[in-house]
């Protein structure tokens, strides 16, 4: 939603989705938020706990029932498996999305890899149109007066047109720009740590045709998973940008992470809130 600086500090029941790449700060913003009057609503938890859960657990069930022991034990119900997903810890989220490569080095064959890649892509839909929902209950149930979207990184790459336009109309949309020094940072600790990641898949299929010529690897089973992470971030980082820069510009506002940096306090995020708003008034 579009709001003056007079709207904004009238508005009784804030509600704000926050955008951005992982590692802008989204989370952090959050969790300091919701230790006062802030529900703290995390897509990437939703989608963990709600629409891919099953397919976390039987992931991890078919890696078990290649042990013995395990397979056994699963089998006559002896043992059970279950998620210990947190805001805080979202690892079977990440495992589940896996990477694309090498079985050797636990990489994904590509029909698998894009499978697991759209179930995501259905649940960060689902989880984003929970939103209103949970704005609802953050205030009618536990007493919270506002509410905190921290969406996935990968929200700019919906493609929905739909979602957007519905977050739009419940919240206003906030995104965090990277500056260049951290934009550096970002993809330095890309390279030092690759993580799952999700991609569109015409994105996908356009970058790992030209990683394919350039590496000379006939099968996408002969790819060092970690190492196309690497080669692949930095390219989906700047693809990424002008997609959020449309976002912010149709639907809300632009924050940096210098200026995120600078906040302590609910107050200090007030501000910093007006000052966008007054930048694109």
């Amino acid at each position: 939603m579009k709001l003056s600086v007079e709207q904004f500090r009238h508005w009784d029941h804030k509600a704000i989705t926050l955008l951005g790449m992982s590692g802008v700060g989204k989370t952090r913003l959050s969790n300091m938020l919701c230790r006062s009057e802030w529900f703290h609503y995390s897509g990437d938890y939703r989608i963990g706990t709600r629409y891919l859960d099953e397919a976390i657990l039987d992931n991890i069930r078919l890696q078990a029932m290649q042990v013995p022991f395990l397979r056994d034990l699963l089998r006559n119900d002896s043992i059970y498996i279950e998620n210990n997903i947190t805001v805080e810890n979202l690892q079977p989220v990440s495992s589940f999305l896996g990477k694309l490569g090498n079985p050797e080095q636990d990489g994904l064959p590509l029909k698998e890899f894009k499978r697991r890649q759209e179930l995501h892509h259905q649940a960060e839909i689902s989880a984003m149109r929970d939103v209103p929902e949970f704005i609802r209950k953050a205030r009618e149930i536990y007493g919270y007066p506002h509410f905190i979207n921290d969406a996935g990184g990968s929200v700019c790459e919906l493609s929905d047109p739909q979602t957007l336009e519905l977050l739009a109309r419940h919240t206003l949309i906030l995104y965090i720009k990277a500056s260049e020094q951290d934009e550096k940072e970002l993809i330095r600790r890309a390279a030092q740590a690759p993580k799952p990641l999700y991609y569109r898949e015409a994105f996908l299929d356009e970058q790992l045709a030209i990683y394919m010529k350039e590496h000379q690897l006939p099968y996408v089973a002969m790819i060092d998973p970690d190492e196309f992470v690497r080669w692949i971030f930095p390219r989906l980082f700047n693809s990424r940008i002008p997609r959020y820069d449309a976002i912010a510009e149709q639907y809300g506002y632009t924050i940096t992470t210098t200026e995120l940096s600078q906040v302590q306090s609910d107050d200090d995020f007030f501000a910093l809130v007006e000052t966008a708003l007054q930048r694109s008034a």
